[in-house]
């Protein structure tokens, strides 16, 4: 362990989120709103000057490179962290008087899950949705993948933080240096918001609007500012441009800098992205048909609701443009099952991730065919390349831990007296990162009726499931802390 470089980092990454929190204090003082201007101003005066202190006292100290737990541990530090101090604007001024329901609705926020305990969205201050909404947007991308551009400043390497972080089996570099990785990802994420943001403005969308529809679309989190969500709206428009840009987001990162850069052979090839869009494809398909003649009575409509619920469910958005709980059974299925897929690998999608399903599912067929021909040799290949023994027995490990941690956070949450959908579909949707499910969490409900040791379960869930279980697994073994 090296407790120097983790002192200095997460000094660093609280003063960036200080810096991100001036936003909404700007817009709390240009509305009015007193108490929010006061609590963001005492957070962020706090946070950053206690911060600034730890940099400056550890500013000579040389602190050499990031071991592996120190990435592991590093990490899982930093969205806690994060989410604690998150909280505090919410609950220094009265937003949300619950100090168990602050820290659940900001790291709901951060982990992109969008689950929240708020029954009335709309009476909050702007100022409050506003960072709401940017705590999706922050974490979205991975507030650690910020914090490693800026960390050649400190002369700390980072692939050890973006290798902890980064959501899938592998991370493909973009750049020969790391800190170029994760500039090249801002980039690209940040270009996606400008370009969302001012098609939602063109759909009748006003700029506030627009900016916190845009946070929660591309970091597939689900925050609206408004209490019937996307729905609200009841434009085909807006409902268009937030299904193609949930779907874009649902995308491996490093396919849109291939994209932009004219490669497009590896896209063509990527086994990932065919059965991502093949899933979808078929998911919207047989909604619609399921819709057709119950809900809505035009095909234009089915495949428009279909399409919208369907890839804000597959990308764990978690969006609802209607309540998808009045549809037909076979729509509903349909749903339940995409709830344990998420988007892509290297996408800001929660969930177990299509490269997983791919993997286990070839698997599968490998050893049916072992069993039909023993002596016979089966190589699994995605993309045209062979895939390694060891990284389908991870797949099969995570898979594994996937299951245990949602039985177990279930037995949790129906400890309180919930009945089985509630509970098992609030982990299933907290851990997959997607907010609404069935039952009492339906897409027209929320989370506050819920116990604060159920919403702590929640919000464990919440963070072991955005941080790939095993970061933070890791670090409940007695191994990790031995020299």
């Amino acid at each position: 362990m090296n407790p120097l470089v983790l002192a200095k980092i997460i000094s660093i990454l609280l003063i960036i989120i200080s810096c991100f929190m001036a936003v909404p204090a700007g817009i709390a003082l240009y509305c009015g709103e007193e108490r929010s201007f006061a609590a963001f101003a005492a957070t962020i005066a706090v946070t950053a000057a206690c911060s600034a202190a730890v940099f400056f006292i550890l500013r000579k100290k040389r602190a050499g490179s990031l071991s592996t737990r120190d990435g592991f541990l590093m990490v899982t530090l930093s969205w806690v962290l994060a989410s604690l101090i998150g909280a505090m604007p919410f609950y220094l001024s009265g937003s949300i008087p619950s100090f168990t329901d602050a820290f659940f609705e900001t790291i709901s926020g951060f982990t992109t899950t969008g689950a929240s305990i708020l029954t009335d969205i709309e009476s909050l201050p702007r100022s409050m949705l506003f960072w709401r909404s940017l705590t999706h947007w922050l974490g979205g991308m991975g507030i650690v993948v910020l914090t490693v551009a800026i960390l050649p400043l400190m002369g700390v390497g980072g692939l050890q933080l973006i290798q902890a972080e980064a959501p899938g089996p592998t991370v493909d570099r973009l750049t020969p240096r790391i800190a170029g990785t994760a500039k090249l990802l801002w980039f690209i994420y940040v270009g996606f918001t400008v370009a969302e943001t001012l098609l939602l403005v063109l759909g009748g969308m006003d700029l506030f609007d627009a900016l916190t529809h845009t946070f929660g679309t591309l970091a597939t989190g689900g925050f609206s500012v408004k209490n019937a969500g996307v729905g609200h709206y009841k434009s085909a428009y807006i409902d268009g441009v937030i299904t193609v840009f949930m779907l874009l987001a649902g995308i491996n990162f490093t396919l849109h800098f291939r994209f932009i850069t004219g490669r497009f052979k590896p896209i063509l090839r990527d086994t990932e992205l065919k059965a991502y869009l093949l899933i979808f494809a078929t998911a919207t398909a047989v909604a619609a048909f399921s819709l057709y003649g119950n809900i809505h009575h035009t095909v234009g409509e089915c495949i428009r609701y279909a399409s919208f619920q369907t890839a804000s469910i597959l990308t764990s958005t978690g969006f609802a443009s209607e309540d998808f709980e009045q549809w037909p059974l076979l729509g509903q299925i349909i749903l339940f099952m995409l709830m344990f897929v998420g988007g892509c690998t290297g996408s800001t999608s929660g969930g177990i991730k299509v490269m997983r399903i791919v993997v286990l599912f070839k698997q599968a067929v490998n050893e049916m065919k072992l069993l039909l021909h023993p002596r016979g040799v089966f190589t699994l290949k995605l993309s045209g390349g062979m895939v390694k023994k060891d990284i389908v027995y991870s797949v099969s490990g995570f898979f594994f831990l996937y299951i245990a941690v949602l039985l177990t956070v279930t037995a949790i949450v129906a400890s309180a007296g919930h009945d089985i959908t509630t509970s098992f579909t609030a982990v299933l949707t907290t851990l997959g990162g997607i907010g609404p499910g069935f039952g009492k969490v339906g897409p027209m409900d929320n989370y506050s009726f819920l116990e604060d040791y159920v919403k702590w379960a929640l919000s464990f869930a919440m963070l072991a499931g955005r941080l790939e279980l095993y970061t933070v697994l890791v670090i409940f073994l007695p191994g990790f802390w031995r020299r």
